[in-house]
């Protein structure tokens, strides 16, 4: 037997923080020793962060990383084991990212990434080039800091493998993993036993399970020991890295660490026997006939043993079942935890919320409770950096610390009920019992003295005073009327965090949350710089049925059971006037339902489609039951909306990133903001095929059976293409 004992790391990581992320790789090198492994693997630029952007475009980025590495390497830290350490470096004129492989105080190999990330909230191709040189190891000169402190003076850096008396390691890195060929294919061949993903990874509703499968896949049929190493937590911005750190051995994972979690370092441990990568490979025959003739890796040659033999007090892992969590968790813990580093880097001393008694700012009242449970239970479980954190944050003394959820939301979190003429008693009452159940400290605030006095301002200003439109007035009034409340409300709200805590002898200042979630962000369906106008969002890339669901999820166990009632509620702005045959709804000021809005935005920006495929599509999708001009009209009525607000999206607040179809601008969904909301040429296009459909119909017949048969005439991506949900969404 060849006992090999690894560990592999999710870190949380700041970005451009040097001696904390310095600190944080010391740490989990230190407790991977002590568990008794010989192979380290820590994320993708851990040193400096992933999130640095354009801070990778510095030479100091570069340089201080060096000065991280050499700090590491000039101690006992690197003695006896073989740790992989990612940060960036420059080779000749060119930026790479790369993993350092280090073992006993020297740098054995740098491995430069070859395929990066450029898509979606990716850009690596702005800051890094890719390595290309797939066929040689070229020799690296070391800067000459690191060559007179280590006594080295290069190294080999390019695409291979490090070969050990006992047996062959390798650098996969991220991206890699999932291009048409990676590179653990042609490693496998070329004998290679150990891959180490490093990563930056980040979270998505649902994603978790893609990113198993792949490596369950790597080494399923070619055999061996896939390492996985991740970020975790938010190092500076949009993204939460959901660690999940594992250990895959032959296709069975044998260990896994926690996708959301508040600690700073978690280091994830595996014994393997390595001869069953051996005796799996030697078992193949395909394996055997392609390695017979692959194509050469070139390698690194170290003459060291990573190996222990047979020893009958070794326990292996064995194969562990998977832990997924709900999307209602993940909705939950992720952006929970989002919050947590949000707010303890920040220098914030809490939060302040406008809670509506609607579902949005309910829901991000109930993913605040959620972070305040898991900071007590973390202090519970004896986690020192979370309880520092939270006495620091919560201002307590002479010892004390969080032991009650409730009692800590008390000290960092402030909710505020903004009410109007036009709020119901049901919202009012609604808000004030979710922020008793969580604990917050909460206000009732009539806002209708200061909308008042706007519209005399303006009537002394201009001789007339808007009127709502169940009281004769225009659209335009009406639209002016709303806006005036949504934006007091954001002014007030910022007003508050940054006074409240000075009233109530606190220190610092509060960050104002936003409430507006991924669909109203779609549709425009949101007033520009309103309440929903904060400094960051939880919500802002969560649709309206997920929040639904968490909802009801969160109201029976997160124990805030008022979230029930609030959940059935129908969506309402309450900007109207509410009159006995007359009450604002969401779904009829859009013209659309929430559930259209989510199908729209998946075809959209998941599988690219403008107004004609997208009508092509909805063809498929809703032939049964809507004719293909009822359909015209409602994908030609999404796009008017969606281009005539998406102006709003370049003001929107900062929001945590959890779905593929975000409207987010800043680096995730890059479109314009103006546009021709006729779309002259793609609705006249519609109106052709609508007009080609009808009379196909009228020619074959009327009927379920007919009209589907006609709408499948049509080209394009075909019914799986919208994803799943009900077929008659919307009807």
């Amino acid at each position: 037997m060849r006992l090999l004992k690894v560990a592999t790391c999710n870190l949380n990581q700041w970005a451009m923080d040097f001696d904390f992320n310095a600190n944080q790789i010391k740490n989990s090198i230190s407790k991977a020793k002590q568990s008794g492994a010989i192979i380290r693997l820590g994320p993708e630029l851990e040193i400096t962060g992933y999130g640095c952007e354009d801070h990778f475009l510095e030479l100091d980025t570069v340089n201080h990383a060096w000065e991280c590495l050499k700090d590491i390497l000039v101690g006992d830290w690197t003695d006896d084991i073989v740790c992989s350490i990612g940060m960036p470096i420059i080779n000749g004129s060119e930026r790479y990212n790369c993993q350092v492989l280090c073992l006993n105080r020297k740098i054995i190999m740098i491995r430069p990434k070859m395929w990066l990330a450029n898509d979606g909230n990716y850009r690596e191709l702005r800051w890094f080039t890719a390595w290309k040189k797939r066929d040689e190891l070229v020799d690296f000169q070391l800067p000459h800091e690191i060559s007179e402190a280590l006594g080295q003076r290069s190294v080999p850096f390019g695409y291979g493998f490090v070969k050990f008396r006992d047996t062959a390691i390798a650098a996969e890195v991220c991206e890699e993993l999932f291009t048409p060929i990676p590179p653990h294919s042609e490693l496998a061949l070329n004998g290679v036993e150990v891959f180490m993903n490093a990563s930056g990874s980040h979270h998505q509703l649902r994603k978790l399970d893609l990113r198993l499968r792949a490596f369950i896949s790597a080494t399923d049929t070619r055999g061996g020991v896939y390492m996985y190493s991740n970020h975790q937590g938010c190092d500076g911005g949009r993204l939460y890295y959901d660690g999940c750190a594992s250990v895959v051995v032959n296709g069975d994972v044998v260990a896994q660490g926690s996708q959301f979690s508040l600690k700073d370092v978690e280091v994830v441990v595996a014994q393997i026997d390595l001869d069953v990568v051996a005796s799996l490979r030697g078992s193949v025959s395909s394996f055997q006939e392609q390695a017979s003739c692959k194509t050469k890796v070139p390698s690194v040659e170290v003459p060291y043993s990573l190996c222990q033999p047979f020893n009958l007090k070794t326990r292996l892992s064995i194969p562990l079942k998977i832990k997924y969590h709900s999307p209602e968790e993940e909705i939950a813990f992720g952006p929970g935890c989002w919050l947590w580093d949000y707010l303890r880097r920040s220098g914030a001393s809490g939060f302040l919320l406008p809670l509506s008694g609607g579902a949005d700012s309910s829901s991000v009242a109930a993913i605040v409770g959620c972070m305040c449970q898991l900071v007590v239970k973390e202090i519970a479980n004896g986690d020192e950096q979370v309880k520092a954190d939270a006495i620091r944050i919560g201002n307590y003394k002479d010892g004390q610390y969080p032991t009650d959820s409730k009692e800590f939301a008390k000290r960092i979190f402030y909710t505020v009920f903004m009410g109007s003429e036009n709020s119901s008693d049901l919202t009012r009452s609604r808000a004030k019992v979710l922020a008793d159940e969580i604990g917050s400290w909460h206000l009732d605030v009539s806002i209708d003295v200061v909308v008042s006095a706007f519209l005399s301002l303006f009537q002394t200003l201009t001789g007339k005073r808007p009127r709502y439109k169940v009281d004769g007035g225009s659209n335009i009034e009406n639209l002016s009327l709303q806006n005036i409340q949504a934006r007091i409300r954001m002014v007030l709200a910022f007003m508050l965090a940054s006074l409240l805590p000075w009233v109530h002898s606190k220190p610092g200042f509060y960050l104002v949350l936003g409430s507006s979630n991924v669909d109203e962000g779609l549709r425009g369906y949101l007033t520009k710089y309103d309440c929903s106008s904060a400094d960051i969002n939880p919500i802002g890339s969560i649709s309206k049925q997920d929040l639904r669901a968490f909802l009801r999820w969160a109201a029976i166990h997160l124990g805030y059971s008022s979230l029930a009632d609030v959940e059935a509620a129908p969506p309402t702005a309450e900007l109207e006037p509410i009159r006995s045959d007359y009450s604002q709804l969401d779904e009829v000021d859009m013209g659309m339902t929430y559930e259209e809005l989510s199908v729209y935005g998946r075809l959209r920006k998941v599988f690219r489609c403008g107004p004609v495929s997208m009508f092509q599509n909805l063809c498929y999708r809703w032939g049964a039951t809507l004719t293909p001009s009822q359909i015209g009209e409602k994908v030609k009525h999404f796009f008017k909306y969606y281009s005539i607000n998406r102006h709003k999206m370049t003001v929107m607040t900062p929001s945590y990133h959890a779905e593929s179809y975000s409207p987010e601008d800043n680096r995730f969904d890059l479109r314009q903001f103006l546009y021709n909301a006729r779309w002259p040429y793609q609705f006249q296009k519609i109106d052709k095929l609508v007009g080609e459909l009808d009379v196909k119909e009228v020619v074959q017949g009327s009927g379920d059976h007919e009209t589907v048969a006609a709408a499948s005439d049509v080209g394009g991506m075909g019914v799986a293409a919208a994803g799943s949900g009900n077929p008659n969404v919307g009807l």
